[in-house]
């Protein structure tokens, strides 16, 4: 898994895809009643030769019931993604320290990483040291 951050971004990508794919089931599977009595649903004539046209085929009425059911089972899986983000959200560091709490840590991180980058230069020194005396030792050793 990745930080929290990228797993909050992978959340809300998910919650963008299933909000689509929710549009998406409404419109395919909707009935074809009409909202008041003046609405008539439009049946385009066909011609011959035509091939069929996307939109003819775009509507596959499901029983009532059924298609509640999908309702229900989508807003579900959106109400549970949308909680995931929310536990995402209040995992992020932060959230319960003050602005002047955490601009503390940032300098107290400073303190410790200038003190590990001084003894990281003394190792280096150290080193040197050690390799130009093993460098001595080995030019001043003769070949039998």
């Amino acid at each position: 898994m990745g930080d929290r951050l990228t797993q909050l971004q992978d959340a809300v990508d998910e919650l963008a895809t299933q909000f689509v794919a929710c549009l998406h089931y409404i419109h395919k599977h909707h009935d074809l009643e009409t909202l008041g009595p003046t609405d008539v649903v439009r049946k385009k004539e066909k011609k011959e030769g035509e091939p069929p046209d996307l939109e003819d085929q775009d509507v596959e009425p499901h029983p009532s019931a059924e298609f509640k059911a999908g309702q229900r089972e989508l807003a579900q899986d959106l109400i549970f993604k949308e909680q995931q983000i929310e536990y995402l959200i209040s995992m992020l560091p932060g959230l319960e320290n003050s602005e002047k709490d955490q601009e503390q840590t940032i300098k107290q991180l400073e303190e410790e990483l200038n003190i590990e980058e001084d003894r990281r230069k003394e190792a280096v020194k150290e080193k040197e040291a050690v390799q130009a005396r093993l460098d001595n030792v080995i030019r001043s050793v003769k070949r039998p």
